[in-house]
């Protein structure tokens, strides 16, 4: 590996010794040292209980090496929109719709830590290299809060830290970013990775462990750590949950807190208004859809609607220069996706590419006013900007009309029926 060879500058980002993004002619100077990325978390994905339950989606059988590969094969299409990094885990994350995680059994670390299963590894390195062979960044995320029960106790945490830091400096990796837990606040089982002095020592022992790699830590949306902040290389944050207002205000705390850092979401939501925030703060920020790509079997591709929605607007705060998207392709009605029900259940909302100019949107089955949503993303049971409650198949017979309205008054109709 190193072809790709990630360096930091102050709060830029620098690869093969030049600024992100400065070699795309025409780009905008203010996402310069930038990392747009996305949470691809679900990469290397398997689970040892029982495999079948995720044969689902329109997928026969699932296949966790046929799962990194469907990902490396996406990862031209991202590059050409700008995205620049992307989050593995080698814990995985929580489905959030379907099985619970606390079911799942996706750790391939030893009870000791002293070991990772060599099947996990090697579809990490192929994505690790993969991506170095195409000028993109790896952040990779060791723990996961349902998955680290499983490993013993503290001893086996450092243990884990410094065996998957180890695989990565014997790999001569040259871009990655360590990011040590997703949202470490979470955790209950190990004190060692929930608490921020413990979390410090774990940064600094990846740290030397790894050979200098960049290395940090997020919390849950919203969420920063005095102690962690500082002692991580790279500002891992998460935006779940954050209005655009309160996503402003988390970057400008954590920067004061620890100046001269790039700041990085790696986790917010389908609500793309707040990579607006990002740009103008010269954050980078991390595009996250729970339901296509955190829902084992993934489909990793630039999929209609929100992806495809987040894939311009990155390309357009870079300074991409893209096709316009029509009028009429700019608002989308999800749910309705053949292969994309589980349980009897199915999980409606609306993207749109600029969600910032709709006031609300109502949404009516046959006529008859189901349930209105003022935030973004707009969904049927809205919950939180990550999350919503599902639609039962057996109430969405007949037709179904977004009303969407925006703020200046023009209404604008999706209808879709099942």
């Amino acid at each position: 590996m190193g072809k790709t060879v990630l360096s930091i500058q102050g709060e830029d980002f620098l690869v093969n010794g030049k600024k992100t993004y400065s070699e795309i002619i025409g780009s905008k100077e203010q996402s310069h040292g930038l990392l747009m990325n996305a949470r691809f978390i679900q990469g290397i994905f398997d689970e040892k209980e029982d495999i079948s339950r995720f044969n689902r989606f329109g997928v026969k059988k699932y296949d966790p090496d046929k799962n990194t590969d469907n990902l490396i094969a996406s990862l031209d299409e991202w590059y050409s929109y700008g995205l620049r990094a992307f989050t593995v885990g080698l814990q995985g994350g929580g489905p959030c719709f379907t099985i619970s995680n606390d079911t799942i059994n996706n750790n391939p670390f030893s009870d000791d830590g002293l070991s990772i299963d060599s099947k996990y590894l090697d579809r990490l390195g192929r994505i690790i290299r993969a991506a170095d062979e195409k000028g993109m960044v790896v952040i990779v995320s060791y723990f996961y809060h349902m998955q680290i029960s499983r490993i013993k106790d503290a001893t086996a945490v450092v243990n884990s830290v410094k065996t998957a830091s180890k695989y990565l400096k014997d790999q001569k990796c040259t871009n990655v970013i360590i990011e040590i837990a997703n949202e470490h606040n979470a955790f209950r089982s190990h004190p060692i990775a929930m608490e921020d002095e413990g979390m410090a020592v774990l940064i600094n022992i990846a740290r030397e462990a790894s050979g200098g790699m960049p290395v940090g830590c997020s919390l849950t949306g919203g969420r920063y750590n005095e102690q962690v902040t500082r002692a991580s290389d790279v500002i891992l944050i998460h935006g779940n949950n954050c209005s655009r207002q309160k996503f402003y205000n988390l970057i400008k705390k954590v920067r004061e807190i620890s100046p001269g850092k790039p700041v990085v979401c790696n986790e917010d939501s389908q609500a793309i208004g707040n990579m607006e925030v990002s740009f103008n703060l010269h954050a980078s920020w991390g595009y996250y859809n729970n339901m296509t790509k955190q829902e084992p079997p993934v489909k990793w591709g630039v999929l209609d609607g929100e992806d495809r929605f987040f894939a311009h607007r990155m390309a357009q705060g870079i300074g991409i220069k893209l096709d316009e998207i029509p009028r009429e392709e700019q608002f989308y009605f999800h749910g309705f996706e053949p292969g994309m029900e589980y349980e009897g259940k199915r999980w409606l909302r609306v993207s749109s590419l600029y969600p910032e100019t709709i006031n609300y949107v109502n949404f009516y089955r046959n006529d008859e006013l189901i349930y209105t949503c003022y935030d973004e993303p707009f969904s049927v049971f809205w919950i939180n900007n990550w999350r919503q409650d599902p639609v039962l198949v057996e109430d969405m017979r007949g037709e179904w009309t977004a009303e969407i309205v925006l703020s200046s008054g023009e209404i604008i109709s999706r209808k879709n029926r099942l």
